[in-house]
């Protein structure tokens, strides 16, 4: 039996590999470490955390891994190689986890599919036309106006947004939450990026790049023994008007070519990035009408929230690749022999404040996934709890408080689907507003 531990550990690692339980329990032993990825502070000493596990004799490993973006995925790096295990390397992890430094890479490598951007070093008081810092790294072009602007180092869509001018950018990357951010929230990325990237700027700064236009999906694969392969393509579908996420669906929609040629992309980025025996995911887009593909960010770690999406259509889950490149074992993958045609992840939200009056209990939620074959349900939310802070949440201008993933036989089922599982689960608000103007 091979044991294999995931550090920090997310909400989606105990539903998602019991769901595939069945396929890897005869091979696999799978421990959870503390503190959880939810429950990390700021505080946390992460290199006493790769000393000790790396020093622990105690505890028979035969691989590590994460799910968690931050900081799951630099740390499972860093104990595999202390300990002389299978996995990536955490200074290519931090490549990718600092968005500037990514797109110098890619730059390099796929320019076709990099916008063009520039540094943002934000300081009190400065004048904005002297935001822009040089290329460090290449005779690269800088962008122009309208831009897009996210940390260096960023969380979901959180600080993330469109700026028109300089005085919009200037107002834009000097907003008071932000000082919490990079300097607190990012604590332990500064101190992973001294230890094992010092090279890389500061996590204190932004990414100011060309707007990037058309549909989003996510390409995700694993390279194992400097061999890409990809598990699938997933279309991502915007709530109209906003860039809040309202479903990810599996198999992706585009046509074939502009599919044969996102796969071909990622092949050419990843090993730029110096990623080995990995999963990945590449937040992609494609402009109908200029045919240009564009990478908006390479993530170096599964991603949990779609592995079942791919159990459901292909038979296989993406737990079940992660527990293999663990071991330094190559993965086998299934193709469209899973018990669905389509698969979604669906987040639920709410887009002005709200309080929670009632969530699913134990019962409601079993009944729910009960519904239909392989639903899983994750509730984020619970009675009394206001779902209001939307700046600092996921996209800036929703809050999400709960996630579906289900299968079905066509689209238009997966609808029907959902609304009926959503119906089961009997969420209860009232709006804030009403709330507080009651008391």
């Amino acid at each position: 039996m091979q044991r294999v531990t995931f550090v920090f550990p997310t909400a989606w690692d105990l539903r998602q590999l019991t769901a595939c339980e069945s396929r890897w329990r005869d091979r696999f032993v799978v421990a959870f470490t503390s503190p959880s990825d939810e429950e990390c502070l700021a505080t946390f000493d992460v290199l006493d955390f790769v000393e000790a596990m790396a020093r622990d004799t105690t505890r028979q490993i035969h691989g590590v891994t994460s799910s968690s973006d931050y900081p799951g995925a630099v740390i499972a790096a860093a104990i595999a190689r202390a300990r002389g295990l299978a996995g990536a390397p955490p200074e290519a992890v931090l490549r990718c986890a600092n968005k500037y430094m990514a797109r110098v890479a890619l730059a390099r490598a796929v320019p076709e599919a990099v916008p063009a951007f520039a540094l943002v070093t934000p300081g009190p008081g400065e004048d904005p036309a002297r935001l822009f810092h040089p290329h460090a790294h290449a005779a690269l072009p800088l962008p122009a106006y309208p831009l897009f602007v996210k940390p260096v180092k960023g969380a979901f869509s959180v600080f993330s947004g469109r700026v028109e001018n300089a005085t919009e950018l200037a107002a834009f990357v000097q907003r008071p939450a932000i000082e919490s951010y990079t300097h607190d929230y990012l604590r332990i990325f500064h101190c992973m990026q001294e230890r094992w990237a010092p090279e890389s700027p500061s996590a204190c700064s932004f990414l100011a790049e060309e707007v990037l236009q058309g549909i989003q999906t996510t390409v995700e694969g694993y390279v194992a023994g400097g061999q890409v392969e990809l598990l699938g393509i997933v279309d991502s579908v915007l709530h109209p008007g906003t860039r809040c996420f309202a479903r990810f669906e599996y198999p992706s929609s585009l046509p074939a070519g502009v599919q044969t040629r996102m796969a071909d992309l990622a092949q050419r980025a990843i090993p730029a990035l110096g990623l080995e025996s990995t999963l990945f995911n590449i937040e992609m887009t494609w402009d109908p009408a200029t045919d240009r593909l564009g990478i908006i960010e390479v993530n170096p770690r599964m991603c949990g929230q779609f592995a079942d999406l791919y159990e459901k259509v292909d038979g296989t889950n993406g737990y079940e690749v992660a527990l293999a490149l663990a071991v330094g074992e190559r993965p086998v993958l299934n193709h469209r022999a899973g018990s669905h045609r389509v698969a979604a992840s669906v987040p639920l939200r709410v887009f002005t404040p709200t309080h929670v009056v009632r969530t699913p209990n134990s019962a409601d939620r079993a009944a729910a996934e009960h519904l239909f074959p392989g639903t899983l349900v994750w509730v984020e939310c619970e009675p009394g709890q206001d779902l209001a802070d939307f700046e600092s949440t996921e996209d800036g201008s929703s809050a999400r408080y709960a996630i579906l993933n289900v299968g079905a036989t066509s689209r238009d089922q997966l609808t029907t689907r959902i609304e009926a599982i959503q119906v089961r689960l009997a969420f209860q608000f009232t709006p804030a507003e009403k709330l507080q103007s009651s008391h």
